[in-house]
C-alpha cells in the first residue's frame, strides 16, 4: 500500500517516526493540548491579513471544502490561465506528498512562492517547511524563482482604520533551502516505510515538545512517580539521562545533580514530604505594611486591532489587587474593561488610586513589571507615578524556588503548582470556569465579540473576576506561608 502525505505528516515524521505512526494509525492516543485551538486561531487570523497584503488584484482562493482533488483540479484550472493574479492556498502533489502554499505570486518570468507564519521570527521548522514545499512545487508545471518567509514584524504600529501595510516582513529563503530539497525524497520514503510497518520504537525526551508539542506523550513515556523531567534547569541533558535508563526521579544518583535547584527537588522527592527552609523568612523581613498583591490579565493580539498597539504586546484589560494591613486585614480592589476599547488609561488611573502607600507590591513573575511599564508607554502623563509604583515590586517567585518545594508540584514553581501543595482549599480546579491564563485570553475575546449576548458577558465577567482574584489572593497565601504566618 502507497501511503499518501501531507506536508504537516512528513514534519511529523521528522520530529519523530512514532509520531507520524501514532498520528495515521492510532489518532485515539493523542491527548488534547491546551491553546492549541488558540494557536490556530492566530494562524488563520495572520493568513486573513497575508491575503489582503499580497493580493494585488483578482486573487485566487482554491477553496478546500470539496476535498482534495477538487482543489488539485481547481489549483491546475487556474495556473492555466493568463493572468499575473496571485494565488492562495493553491494544491500541489508530487509523488503522494501534498502542500497547499499560502501564496503563490504569479507576475514577472517566474512564480515566487510565500509561506506566511504567525512567529516574529524565522524558526529552524519553517526552513524545512519551505523547503519540502520547493520540492513539490519543482516536480509541477510551477517552478518558483524564489521561496520567501513571511512573519510578522513585532516593531509594526498599527495606525488604525484597518491599514496592516508593513505587518508582515519577509525573509528570502531560496538559497537556505537548497540542500535540504535534495533530501526531501529520501524522507518520503522513510515516512511510507513507517506507516506501512507496525508501531516503531523511538526514544523519548526534547524532541517531544522540540519543535512541537507531541500530543502521544502519555501514550511513550514509561509511567512513573516523578519523572526527571521534573528537574528544573535539566535542558539537554534529560536526553542523555534517559537514554542512559534513567526515568524515575527519586532513584537518580545524587552525583549526577548540578544544582541546589535540583537538589531540593530530589530531596523532596526521595523524602515524599515537601521543604521549607527557615531562611524564607528572611525575605521579608524590613517589608513593611500595607502590603500590595497585584496580577494582571492581558491581551496581546497577533494582528493589532488598536491604533497605537503592537503585534503580540501585552495589553492589560484587567487587574487585581488585594492589599493586607500590618494585622492581616485583607481589602481586595480590581478592574475590568469589557468595552472593546483600548482599556489602558482607565487602568492605569484606577490602579494607582488603589495600590496606596509605600509598602510592597507582591507579584509572581515579572510580568507585572512589563504591565507597567506598558502603561507608562501609553499613559505619558502618569509615568512618574507608574514608575514609582514599579519599583515598589518584589517577585515572589525566586523567593518561593530558593526555599520550598513539595513533590507534587512536579518540577514547577507556578503559582497554580504550589498553591494547592499548601492550600488545597484554594486549588483553581475549584473555579467552575476560568482557571489559567489562555482560557481567559479567550473569554477576553469572546467576551468583546460583536455577537456576544448581554447574558453571556456578564457570566465571563464574573468568572474573569473571580479568577484575577484568585491570583492575587493566592500570593497573600504564599507570601504568609513562606514567612511562616500560615
Amino acid at each position: 500500500m502507497v501511503h499518501g502525505l501531507s506536508k504537516s505528516k512528513l514534519m511529523s515524521f521528522r520530529q519523530c517516526p512514532r509520531k507520524l505512526w501514532l498520528e495515521k494509525h492510532r489518532p485515539d492516543l493523542a491527548a488534547e493540548i491546551p491553546g492549541q485551538q488558540a494557536v490556530f486561531a492566530l494562524g488563520h487570523e495572520v493568513g486573513d491579513i497575508a491575503r489582503r497584503l499580497y493580493d494585488t488584484g483578482g486573487g485566487v482562493l482554491i477553496d478546500y471544502d470539496d476535498g482534495l482533488k477538487v482543489a488539485m483540479q481547481r489549483t491546475r484550472e487556474v495556473l492555466a490561465e493568463r493572468s499575473s493574479a496571485p494565488v492562495f492556498e493553491a494544491t500541489f502533489e508530487r509523488n503522494g506528498l501534498l502542500v497547499r502554499t499560502d501564496v503563490l505570486e504569479r507576475g514577472g518570468p517566474a512564480a515566487r512562492l510565500v509561506e506566511v507564519k504567525a512567529s516574529t521570527s524565522v524558526k529552524p521548522e519553517h526552513v524545512v517547511d519551505c523547503a519540502i514545499q520547493s520540492w513539490v512545487l519543482d516536480g509541477s508545471s510551477v517552478r518558483p524563482r524564489s521561496v520567501a518567509l513571511a512573519h510578522v514584524d513585532n516593531r509594526f504600529i498599527y495606525a488604525g482604520a484597518g491599514d496592516y501595510s508593513g505587518l508582515l516582513t519577509e525573509q528570502d529563503l531560496s538559497a537556505e533551502i537548497a540542500p535540504i530539497k535534495e533530501k526531501v525524497p529520501a524522507w518520503v520514503g522513510s515516512a511510507r516505510g513507517v506507516l506501512a510497518g507496525g508501531e516503531p520504537a523511538a526514544a523519548i525526551g526534547t524532541r517531544c515538545w522540540t519543535p512541537y508539542e507531541c500530543p502521544f506523550q502519555d501514550h511513550c513515556w514509561k509511567p512513573v512517580d516523578h519523572s526527571i523531567a521534573d528537574l528544573p534547569g535539566i535542558g539537554g541533558r534529560l536526553d542523555q539521562l534517559l537514554a542512559e535508563g534513567h526515568f524515575e526521579l527519586g532513584a537518580l544518583p545524587e552525583d549526577l545533580l548540578n544544582t541546589a535547584d535540583q537538589r531540593r527537588v530530589w530531596r523532596a522527592v526521595r523524602r515524599g514530604t515537601p521543604e521549607l527552609s527557615l531562611a524564607a523568612r528572611r525575605e521579608f523581613s524590613g517589608l513593611g505594611y500595607p502590603r500590595c498583591y497585584l496580577d494582571f490579565e492581558t491581551i496581546n493580539f497577533a494582528v493589532p486591532r488598536w491604533a497605537g498597539t503592537r503585534p503580540y504586546q501585552q495589553l492589560p484589560f484587567q487587574w487585581s489587587l488585594h492589599v493586607e494591613g500590618a494585622h492581616g486585614e485583607l481589602e481586595h480592589a480590581e478592574f475590568l474593561d469589557l468595552s472593546g476599547e483600548l482599556p489602558l488609561r482607565a487602568a492605569a488611573q484606577s490602579l494607582l488610586a488603589a495600590a496606596r502607600g509605600k509598602g510592597p507590591v507582591f507579584m509572581y513573575t515579572a510580568f507585572e513589571r512589563t504591565c507597567l511599564k506598558t502603561l507608562a508607554e501609553f499613559c505619558p502623563d502618569l509615568r512618574e507615578q507608574l514608575e514609582t509604583l514599579s519599583a515598589r515590586l518584589v517577585d515572589l517567585l525566586p523567593i518561593a524556588k530558593r526555599h520550598y518545594y513539595h513533590p507534587d508540584m512536579h518540577g514547577s514553581w507556578s503559582i497554580k503548582k504550589l498553591l494547592p501543595t499548601i492550600a488545597p482549599e484554594l486549588d483553581y480546579s475549584r473555579l467552575g470556569g476560568i482557571q489559567e491564563g489562555g482560557a481567559a485570553q479567550q473569554a477576553f475575546l469572546e467576551a468583546i465579540a460583536p455577537g456576544t449576548s448581554a447574558t453571556r458577558r456578564n457570566e465571563i465577567r464574573r468568572e474573569l473576576l473571580a479568577y484575577c482574584g484568585q491570583d492575587t489572593l493566592a500570593m497573600v497565601t504564599v507570601a504568609r506561608y513562606l514567612e511562616g504566618r500560615s
